[in-house]
């Protein structure tokens, strides 16, 4: 795969990324409308809203799932780079591989076992506490965020493979 393929793959997973901002600013307007309504009817009207909790807490969901591909897209994550200090490119190299290797192993597993938890559903009792709202479509959409981040993780581990003798172009500046 060349250098060039993997940009364009990176490209389109920067446009999958501006989906999951549209959903999540959506969820986000959605958010801040539940929040003013709750708040006008249990302090203005004195009547709180029955399951308001469950509303906010799935589009809230939703938010934290786009934030995840928007902001690992944007280099936006937080990363301390100490290894940098004491050792120079040739030591970075095998620590970025590493790094990457694991991180992707660690966001494969995580979007795999939401998928999983997400496909029993209401046999496993996996809804909201008031309204009953099922968690499947929430967890397939943490789920295909978590798996947006290992395609990226993967992305950039090969592209700095394909980099090795150079500047990696996905390493994060001081």
């Amino acid at each position: 795969m060349t250098a060039h393929k993997l940009n364009k793959f990176e490209n389109a997973l920067a446009a999958i990324a501006s989906l999951f901002a549209i959903a999540g600013g959506l969820a986000l307007v959605v958010l801040v409308a539940i929040t003013g309504v709750s708040v006008f009817y249990r302090y203005v009207l004195r009547a709180p809203i029955f399951g308001i909790e469950d509303l906010s807490t799935m589009s809230l969901t939703v938010i934290v799932a786009a934030s995840v591909a928007w902001t690992a897209i944007h280099k936006g994550h937080v990363s301390v780079n100490i290894i940098t200090i004491f050792a120079g490119r040739a030591f970075t190299r095998f620590t970025d591989a590493i790094g990457r290797l694991l991180a992707f192993a660690m966001m494969a597993f995580a979007s795999y076992a939401l998928f999983v938890k997400g496909s029993c559903g209401m046999p496993c009792g996996a809804m909201t506490s008031n309204l009953g709202i099922i968690h499947t479509p929430f967890y397939y959409v943490l789920g295909l965020a978590m798996g947006f981040f290992a395609a990226l993780i993967l992305t950039h581990l090969i592209i700095g493979l394909l980099h090795w003798s150079g500047d990696d172009p996905n390493e994060v500046a001081d």
